[in-house]
């Protein structure tokens, strides 16, 4: 009887490990959206500085940010909707404007300037807005808010993204890249 209780007991407790060990290992699956994102060309948004050439044409050539609605205010042709185009795309509208009414033939270049901010919350020791660096990841934008907190969960963090004017949230390993205007959420650790 003693010995088939010991039994038991090492079953039970091969069982326990084993489920601990299982539930430690899943990794969430990456939504599809957050994927999409990498692989569509870069689009403008609230916070982005743009270099607006317009080539002979020195007055209207300048660095202009996007605003809070998603317009950027150029002489001559006024408020441009820059949200959710392309800078290519971009060139493409400022230079119909232009040749409507200003200029014959105009010539236009928009490149981005500065990316608009990433933000970064919770487990973190300076918390705020950042300024976006280019191949950002995780454990980028986590060094740049101060490093961790004590209490931080460090394998997995909570990133929100605009993906084609849809907002997402997704819990991703550390190293996962960061975009222009993510949020990072740092969540605690449990223990």
């Amino acid at each position: 009887m003693r010995a088939m209780m010991g039994r038991v007991t090492l079953l039970i407790c091969v069982l326990a490990a084993g489920l601990a060990v299982a539930g430690c290992s899943t990794r969430p699956a990456v939504d599809e959206r957050f994927v999409q994102a990498f692989n569509e060309p870069y689009q403008l948004d609230a916070g982005d500085k743009l270099r607006v050439i317009v080539f002979g044409q020195e007055n209207l050539t300048n660095s202009y940010t996007v605003d809070d609605g998603g317009a950027l205010a150029m002489p001559l042709i006024g408020s441009v909707e820059a949200r959710g185009h392309t800078a290519k795309q971009l060139e493409g509208v400022i230079t119909s404007r232009l040749a409507a009414k200003y200029l014959r033939d105009p010539h236009v270049s928009v490149e981005v300037e500065e990316y608009r901010p990433f933000f970064v919350l919770g487990e973190v020791n300076s918390a705020g807005k950042f300024p976006y660096v280019s191949d950002m990841t995780g454990e980028t934008a986590v060094a740049i808010a101060g490093g961790f907190s004590p209490r931080a969960k460090k394998d997995l963090i909570l990133v929100t993204r605009k993906v084609d004017g849809v907002v997402v949230s997704q819990q991703v390993p550390i190293n996962y890249p960061i975009l222009p205007g993510d949020t990072v959420h740092v969540q605690e650790r449990w223990f």
